[in-house]
Order: C-alpha cells, then structure tokens, then sequence
C-alpha cells in the first residue's frame, strides 16, 4: 500500500470512531477516549499515517492536502466548503453516526412566523455560531436587508435575544428545547459523520485498500445527509428551561464570566470578594447566573476567547478573560474600545513559542537561520493566529504561514507544522509530545476587562467601579 495519512476526530465523533475502526480489525489500540497520544498505529495497515485533530480542523488538513483520508463531522465540511466551493475536497461516505441538525434559533416571538418577522426587518441582524460561513450563507439565503456575523468558540445558545437575534448552533436531530425560551426558527441542515479524501490525491494515488476496508466495515450507504434537511419537531412552548428571558434594563453592567479552565479560579476569586454566586457554576448549565443582592449587574457564562470581541462590539461591559485572548483582539483591531481594567492574577499560563524535540534549534534567531537556508516558507500553527503573526513578523521568519487551529495543537508539530504559539502552565504536555520551549512570549493571567465606552457611561460607571474595587481588594488580600 502506497504511503497513506488519515485524520482522525477527538471529541463527540471519537468513541464511534473508533468502534468502526475496531470492527474492520484495524487494530488500533491507542485510539480511544482519553488518550494522551495524538498519533495512532494501526497493526492492519502498518504504513497508515494517522493522527487525532480536533474535528474543525480536519477538512482543511485534508482540503490542504495535509491528509489524503480524514472523518469528521459534515457540519464542518460545509463550513468550509461554504467559503471555499473549489477546496479539493470530496465527500465520500456518510458513515451512519454522529446525527446530528445545525439549527437556528432565536427568542419566542408570539403566534407570527419568526422567520418571516426577520425577513422583513430593516435593521441589523445579528447572528452568532461557531458556523460563521454557515450563518453568513444562511443569512444571504433568507436575502435579509442587513446582518452581521460573530464567530464564536462556543456557548452560541446564550446570546439571543439581548446579544444576538438569532443563533445558529449544532443539537441532536429533532431537538425542540432550549434554555430561556428559545426555539428553532429554521433547520439549516441535518449531518453526520462522513469519510472525506483529498481530490488530488484521490485521483492521483491508490487509496482502495483502504477504502474498500472501511467498505466492508460499513456496506450500505446510508440514507444521504449531504443534500437533506429535516424539520425540526413541534416546539413543546411549555417549556422553558431555567425561565423565560427577562430584557435587561440599560442602566444594568453586563458582565462575562468564564467557562473552561478560568471557572474554578473565577469562582474562588468571587467568593474571596464576598460575592454570593447563585448556579455558578451550574450543573444543569445554566449560562445566566446572578450574583446574590446585586441586581444592577447581569451575567452571562461564555467562552473566554469571544470576551473581547464581544466587549468590543458592546454586547458586555465587563468580561473576565485572559490577558492573552485580549492581546489576540488587539493585534487584529489596536482602536477596539476593549480594553484592560485589573490583572486578577488567575489561572497564571505561559505564551511559549513551540518546536520538535528534533530541531536542531534553541531560540527564535536560530530557527530564523535555519529556515533562511531552505526554500518553504516554515509554518506557525496556533490558536492565537494574531499574536502568532505578529511573533513571526517581529522575528524576520521570512515567507511565513499561520495556520488556525482550534484545539489538540500539539497534534500539528513536526509534520504539520514548523512552529507552535501555544500557552502552557507546568510544560508537561509539551515534554510529553516530544516538543521544547524555544521563547516565551508574556505571562497570561485572567485580568477583567471592560468596554471603554461603558467607562464613561453616566449611569453605568459608578456599578463598574464599585465591580472594580471589590475585585482589587479581594486580589489585593
């Protein structure tokens, strides 16, 4: 067999994945949940290259020719495909797990067809997802006037309708309930776990083996997600999960705290200032929590990395992020009105440059030096695509690359990347995937952050300093 490489899915697709791959005797024994290996061995096809992505990160690895083989999610084969019609990407084999429907949803809005009352708005809509080539397309589509599109990590259901009006967000086929009374307005499309190739490859190399291995594994071809759209069952209107939306006042602050990594510091830093938490964190996910006898503060739970871009556009006034994602938005926009407030001294990580154990360089320069003598330009991988470009152009790497990765970065050193701009807080991981530090960057620690013109808001800036100050001192004690 010629020399064949297969992404493969950590996350959702991950457990089914790798069944299929146990039933066709592929032999994969370092693929399964939890592992710590990005890179997988397969006893049926010794020459198989294959390694673990993030499931976004798949078409383009295949769509760049980076992988011949990959299987991922078909949401995120038409998000890119959306943008990018001619990617050398072709759909295989829909592979019959991993349902799924990418709805958009929005706030109930009496007996009148949703979808027809934002047809006719003449304002901005504005749509948030992690799909932002799919709402755009969505948005075109249903030809509305004018609308605006904020990409997200995630937490997309926590927006409509104070942030947002509509959301497009990814849920189980059929789904009918969503938190504070949202609802479905339309089904973009229904999906599922599909095999993908590389076109050039396709047409150029023998990947039959397997192929036809994976064939035999799955012998029907299942009912087609490419072309079809399911609708979405009857909305039961009784239910409305942790209560319907209340519009908040415009004299309210409204403040972001962090999922993730950030949460537990979060937390115990609040309860270090006295303030009384109620559902944070959640157990039922609830994502609007409140802050006990303080009702001129609202709170929303989201992902640290849309903090400042949401600060940004006005969405919150104050957020509680890491510094590095604020560095991040600066680079790209210098005049964003988000700006830093407090360092709160949480979750302490390190922005470190990343390279092979196997280079023979230890710092910027001589990776510098080494690349000056050879003809490709090297490539920057990295979640922070802005800081990994300044990083590069600051150090004269030459012709240069960023590639956007959106989680299991380590995965991409050294065969699908030259360098890493990566955070670390002990090093382990990068020690335990043969990677070493070459330059740190900056300290990141979770810091408050806050819209500028919030600041000088009359009714707003006595709340945002008392917010400030009770902080300071909790940090401070």
């Amino acid at each position: 067999m010629n020399r064949v490489k297969l992404a493969l899915p950590k996350g959702r697709l991950m457990s089914e994945t790798a069944a299929l791959l146990d039933q066709a005797c592929w032999g994969m024994h370092d693929y399964y949940e939890g592992t710590r290996s990005y890179r997988v061995t397969c006893e049926k096809f010794p020459d198989l290259m294959t390694k673990i992505f993030h499931e976004k990160d798949i078409p383009i690895q295949v769509a760049t020719g980076n992988y011949d083989l990959g299987i991922c999610g078909l949401d995120w084969v038409e998000e890119l495909i959306v943008k990018y019609p001619n990617s050398a990407l072709i759909k295989l084999k829909d592979l019959g797990y991993g349902e799924g429907a990418v709805f958009a949803v929005g706030i109930r809005n009496g007996e009148n067809s949703e979808l027809d009352a934002i047809k006719a708005r003449r304002n901005t809509v504005r749509l948030v997802s992690e799909y932002p080539n799919l709402a755009e397309s969505f948005a075109l589509k249903l030809r509305l006037r004018r609308f605006s599109v904020f990409p997200l990590w995630g937490a997309a259901e926590v927006y409509p309708p104070d942030s947002a009006d509509l959301a497009l967000i990814a849920a189980t086929p059929g789904a009918t309930t969503f938190n504070h009374g949202l609802r479905v307005i339309d089904t973009v499309f229904s999906f599922g776990a599909c095999l993908i190739a590389n076109r050039d490859r396709w047409e150029s190399h023998d990947l039959s083996e397997v192929l036809q291995s994976l064939e035999d594994t799955v012998p029907a071809w299942h009912q087609s997600h490419f072309d079809t759209k399911s609708a979405p069952k009857p909305i039961n209107d009784d239910s409305t999960e942790n209560g319907p939306f209340t519009p908040i006042p415009e004299r309210v602050v409204r403040l972001a705290l962090p999922d993730g990594h950030q949460q537990s510091s979060a937390v115990a830093l609040l309860k270090k200032a006295g303030l009384r938490m109620d559902d944070y964190p959640s157990p039922a996910g609830n994502r609007r929590p409140a802050i006990v006898g303080m009702e001129d503060i609202s709170i929303k739970v989201i992902r640290p990395q849309d903090m400042p871009q949401q600060v940004a556009a006005g969405n919150f006034d104050l957020a509680v992020t890491g510094i590095d994602w604020l560095r991040d938005h600066l680079y790209q926009f210098p005049d964003s009105p988000a700006t830093d407030l407090l360092d709160l001294k949480l979750a302490p990580v390190r922005i470190v440059a990343l390279v092979s154990n196997e280079l023979p360089v230890s710092n910027g320069y001589e990776l510098r030096e080494l690349w000056s003598r050879r003809a490709a330009g090297i490539r920057v991988a990295s979640e922070y695509t802005n800081i990994a470009d300044s990083y590069a152009r600051e150090n004269h790497m030459g012709r240069y690359r960023i590639i956007p990765t959106w989680g299991a970065s380590e995965a991409f050193l050294p065969e699908d990347a030259d360098l890493l701009i990566e955070n670390t807080q002990t090093g382990q991981t990068i020690a335990r995937h043969n990677l070493k530090i070459i330059d740190t960057l900056f300290e990141s620690t979770g810091h408050l952050i806050g819209n500028r013109d919030s600041l000088t808001d009359p009714v707003k800036q006595p709340v945002i300093q008392r917010i400030i100050g009770i902080l300071q001192r909790a940090v401070e004690n």
